[in-house]
């Protein structure tokens, strides 16, 4: 049940369906705000309405009120966390199946309909029945979806992009079909009964067949790409749910061990985690010590040591050794499924982008249909008669017909998220566009998007001058046999020099301190301080001034020791990547500033700020994943408007919640399905490409509709006069087409800053 209770009342979150455009949402929040005490937030975007309510209104009265709107609405699924692989039956494709259905139909018939009309030689005896008999489906059955939107919207007094296209569409069609059973289109050789001809400007020989199915073609393959784009619009929420573990190994009383669906752990019992394996639920450990990767959830890039009494984390790794973690919440209870909520929250709180088209349609349909309607008056009243009434109202419809407008956004977007596709860079929707028009602020996490997200052998500090190779051999080949990520980057940077490594005998792993180990002879320790202080050792003054300066700087520094001697310390850390400072910069010049966010401590974040050349104010450190979100809300609380970065699943609410988000391609599904827009190439550097990119390809949408309504607004008057008939209608509403088109094949020569 979705239904929750507050101070002011209930609050219920509703599925909405049946919506096409960002006036419905509007409608149907409107309806719902003028009843007695409630109040409505409706998401085109993500197909939901939250609404607090209270008084004598109940749930039933909410959905009834959407229904009389003329939509559905439903309340939604639980948020429920799913395994990854969980078997599950999917769902059917209710909505694409048939729009795909529809496209496919008004494509293959149209394209011989357009290619018979515009092309001379395709035009033998009679080819205009063969093209009615072509363009009839696809006016009726593909463009259905259209006529059954402008009906509802005129049953409720709204017209939207659908009226627009319902009347353009079906005005060229009825009047070819007029023009083809009365007029001289039909039978060639005969004389129209009312003895009107081309000349005189009637068009009653012309047909518009083609302009009735090719606009219903290329509106529906736009729409149907937008479907596509929304449904995805919660495959964020999905990727988190599906990080939780699927099995788990649950310990009985007796102490043998029995391996059940995650599903069935109830708060109390006790499971087995194995290196490698995932924590299935959060819980705290009574037995076994590990270190444990948690970045996936709290940006972390260090893993964290556990012992027994330490609590940990579902869905984080397991990177070292055996623990028994007893389960302390599970199901909705647990931090993956509170971060669920968080994302959920973040993506129906962005406001739905009002779409130029409809807003400019809201006002152009009614005046362009009350226009025909008075033009067809006008000429009845002044005694032109009938044909020629009709035949100046057609030509009213045709001019403003929306092709070009339909159009404006689909090519521009096509176009530029082509390009954007070559050079890297994954824009989700036209949505995403307008929220760059403002940014002026961008929060960058630190981990995967601004250093390398892995840890990283930086430097090798030996004493009294010893020989640097001798050391990375030694302890490159003890940490060689240890899967702990620390370990990994001295042995990954030590075969990096030297080639190969060799065969450590008696190794051990001391928990929670490093290893030991015979290597050529040689009696090896490296770890911790602590570890040498357990075998009576002392770092060297140089060495612990080495040890306290790589510390200093939020690095990672561990001992190296063999023979009774304290001989090198080893500096490791989360490298910051080459492009990142030069990103950096490119973002300033855009006019952003950048912040970095991140969960790791305050001297790891400035050491790595100073390194890229954010300024040390402008570093916020040590924060959650809900902080993350906190952060990014009162940044826009002060009135910023917000681009966040990143590539983790802790960033994916923070991505949500953002006006414009951008997810690293390297990173996680679901900071990436999060992200408005997704940087494939993992590279910092394409965030300013990005914005860029979306700016200009935002300009040529804008663009595209101004000339399309102003192409409108010169030729109504002259269609209304009686000046243009149909047939020069047509041909202006085509070259309107053509011009929307060309201005949007400009972004092809969109080049990324080198």
């Amino acid at each position: 049940m979705s239904t929750t209770t507050n101070s002011a009342g209930a609050e219920v979150e509703l599925a909405i369906g049946g919506m096409t455009c960002a006036s419905c949402a509007a409608r149907i929040e409107k309806k719902l705000n003028r009843m007695d005490g409630v109040t409505a937030t409706v998401n085109y975007a993500t197909e939901k309405a939250k609404i607090g309510y209270g008084g004598e209104v109940s749930v039933h009265d909410l959905i009834a009120t959407v229904e009389a709107t003329g939509y559905t609405a439903r309340e939604p699924d639980p948020v429920r966390v799913r395994p990854r692989n969980e078997d599950e039956t999917a769902a059917p494709d209710d909505e694409l199946r048939p729009l795909r259905e529809r496209l496919v139909t008004a494509v293959v018939l149209a394209i011989p309909v357009v290619a018979m009309a515009m092309v001379p030689a395709l035009q033998f005896e009679y080819w205009q029945w063969l093209s009615l008999t072509l363009a009839a489906p696809v006016v009726t059955y593909a463009g259905w979806p259209f006529h059954k939107a402008a009906f509802t919207n005129a049953r409720h007094g709204a017209a939207t992009m659908d009226t627009l296209i319902s009347v353009g569409t079906s005005a060229a069609f009825l009047w070819s079909l007029w023009a083809l059973f009365f007029g001289t289109a039909g039978m060639p050789g005969m004389t129209h009964p009312f003895e009107l001809t081309i000349a005189r400007g009637d068009g009653a020989g012309n047909i518009y067949l083609e302009a009735a199915a090719g606009v219903t073609a290329f509106i529906l393959a736009g729409r149907y790409f937008e479907a596509r784009s929304k449904r995805k619009a919660g495959a964020a929420l999905k990727a988190l749910l599906e990080l939780g573990a699927k099995d788990v190994t649950l310990l009985r009383p007796d102490g043998s061990e029995r391996t059940v669906p995650t599903a069935e752990l109830q708060v109390g019992d006790r499971f087995l985690v194995r290196p490698g394996e995932k924590i299935a639920t959060d819980g705290v450990v009574v037995e076994g010590s590990s270190a444990v990767d948690a970045s996936m959830l709290t940006g972390e890039s260090v893993p964290v040591e556990v012992c027994p009494g330490d609590s940990v984390t579902g869905a984080t790794l397991n990177a070292g050794g055996r623990l028994v973690v007893e389960a302390t919440r599970v199901g909705a209870d647990t931090q993956l499924a509170r971060m669920a909520r968080l994302v959920e929250d973040a993506q129906n709180g962005k406001a739905a982008a009002q779409r130029l088209a409809d807003r400019i349609s809201a006002v152009f349909v009614p005046i362009v249909i009350a226009l025909a309607l008075g033009t067809l008056g006008f000429w009845l009243g002044n005694g032109a008669g009938l044909t020629a009434a009709f035949t100046a109202a057609v030509a009213v419809l045709i001019i403003a017909c929306p092709c070009a407008l339909g159009l404006a956004t689909p090519t521009a977007l096509l176009v530029g998220t082509g390009r954007g596709a070559q050079l890297g860079i994954l824009i989700k929707g036209p949505e995403v566009l307008e929220s760059t028009r403002k940014l002026d602020t961008v929060v960058l996490d630190k981990t995967g998007t601004v250093t390398t997200g892995r840890m990283t052998l930086l430097a090798v500090h030996p004493a009294d001058n010893r020989d640097e190779a001798e050391v990375l051999r030694l302890a490159g080949a003890l940490e060689h046999s240890s899967e702990h990520p620390v370990a990994r980057a001295v042995a990954d940077g030590a075969l990096r020099k030297l080639g190969s490594l060799p065969t450590p005998e008696d190794f051990a792993n001391v928990p929670g301190l490093g290893v030991q180990g015979i290597v050529d002879g040689h009696a090896v320790l490296v770890g911790r301080e602590r570890l040498l202080e357990e075998w009576a050792m002392e770092l060297p003054a140089e060495l612990a001034r080495a040890k306290a300066e790589a510390e200093a700087a939020g690095r990672t520094a561990i001992a190296v020791a063999w023979d009774g001697e304290a001989r090198a310390v080893l500096e490791i850390a989360d490298a910051v990547k080459q492009t990142s400072p030069e990103a950096i910069a490119r973002l300033r010049a855009l006019g952003l500033r950048p912040i970095l966010l991140t969960g790791d401590n305050r001297a790891v974040a400035e050491s790595v700020a100073r390194e890229v050349g954010i300024a040390p104010e402008d570093v916020i450190a040590e924060v959650l994943p809900q902080d993350k979100v906190d952060v990014v809300k009162r940044l826009q609380d002060e009135g910023c408007s917000v681009a966040m970065v990143g590539d983790g699943v802790n960033d994916a609410a923070a991505l949500a919640q953002a006006d414009l988000g951008l997810a690293m391609g390297t990173g996680t599904d679901a900071a990436i399905e999060a992200g408005d827009l997704t940087l494939v190439r993992g590279d910092l550097r394409a965030a300013a490409d990005a914005i860029r990119l979306a700016r200009r390809t935002l300009n040529t949408i804008r663009s595209n509709l101004f000339w399309a309504f102003a192409y409108n607004v010169a030729a109504l008057p002259l269609a209304a006069a009686g000046l243009l008939n149909p047939m020069i209608a047509g041909a202006a509403m085509a070259f309107s087409s053509v011009f929307v088109v060309g201005n949007s094949l400009r972004l092809r020569s969109f080049q990324a800053t080198r």
